[in-house]
């Protein structure tokens, strides 16, 4: 088999068989007023995050979910989209669109708000959308792409950016690593299949997001995930992965290069009131500014006496510099 073929049947089992915990971080799903999550879908929460931002969903956006998984995060983006086919969710393995569809049905009966209509799933894939090009304002997956090798991830990109309208958000959660995968992991199909063993670095990862044509990310969380123990997984030493949510824009790159936002800022500790790069950024005197990466390391080299650049926090929420 191929290792999509092993991920298809691995998926297969634990839509027919619900492993608690298999792949999610410990922590509880997102709350909302008036929203129950039915017990069969907390069960089968195999993301290693959250792709819903709450402050992404105004104006009920059209939402492509990819990998519905137990309908969790369906149901949670319908929230916002309470309308018919609001939410379109694709999933390859039958026995995941059953179970979703089993899971949906009771949250209709748990839900006065719910319809089951609000949540389409289809059959497909990630290299494949059945959707028209521009045609939806959110993508999402979680704890799915980094299952897929390297060009296949590069694939799925391309096709998220594809289904996109102008302006369209690509959100995801996916495990990173934090030094690159032995080759003796990343070709263990299983391993890989339980998102434990395709992961790229962040700086990986990143630019492939970037190859795809996104102009900007934005990383909402980054976060302790699963350890890779030196015995079990034979490594010279432990190796840590981290989930990484991240949100990512379809608008032009930049000729300097896309801007990404991991929650640094600048702030000026000059004589002046107020200092222009003349360059678009304006920074107040004592005053932090939120900036991207590629701003933070130019204000830096401009002025390395008086622009203090503070650390990456691995939590951006909007209002920078771009």
């Amino acid at each position: 088999m191929t290792y999509l073929e092993t991920a298809a049947q691995f998926y297969q089992e634990v839509a027919q068989t619900p492993q608690v915990g298999l792949c999610c971080v410990q922590s509880t799903p997102l709350q909302l007023p008036g929203l129950q999550i039915p017990l069969p879908m907390q069960e089968m929460n195999y993301g290693c995050g959250t792709t819903v931002h709450p402050t992404e969903l105004s104006n009920q956006p059209t939402v492509l979910y990819v990998g519905v998984g137990g309908g969790l995060e369906a149901l949670q983006f319908a929230y916002f989209s309470r309308r018919t086919g609001g939410v379109i969710a694709i999933e390859p393995v039958a026995a995941m669109r059953e179970a979703a569809t089993r899971n949906l049905e009771i949250a209709v009966r748990e839900n006065p708000w719910f319809d089951i209509n609000f949540v389409e799933i289809k059959e497909g894939d990630a290299f494949n959308l059945p959707m028209a090009d521009a045609a939806v304002d959110i993508v999402a997956q979680n704890c799915l792409f980094n299952i897929f090798e390297p060009e296949d991830l590069t694939r799925a990109l391309k096709e998220a950016f594809r289904v996109l309208k102008p302006g369209g958000r690509l959100q995801m959660s996916d495990p990173i690593a934090t030094r690159p995968i032995p080759k003796h992991l990343q070709q263990d199909e299983r391993l890989r299949a339980m998102c434990l063993s395709g992961a790229l670095t962040y700086e990986e990862y990143t630019e492939r997001i970037i190859n795809a044509g996104f102009g900007q990310i934005e990383i909402r969380a980054r976060r302790p995930y699963r350890l890779l123990d030196a015995q079990t997984y034979n490594l010279q030493e432990n190796l840590l992965l981290e989930s990484l949510d991240s949100v990512c824009f379809k608008v032009a790159i930049p000729e300097d290069g896309a801007c990404i936002f991991t929650g640094k800022t600048a702030i000026y500790a000059g004589l002046e009131s107020l200092f222009d790069d003349s360059a678009g950024h304006l920074l107040q005197r004592g005053i932090p500014a939120a900036v991207c990466d590629k701003t933070a390391a130019k204000l830096a080299a401009l002025k390395p006496a008086e622009i203090i650049i503070t650390d990456s926090t691995w939590h951006y929420s909007g209002g920078g510099c771009c």
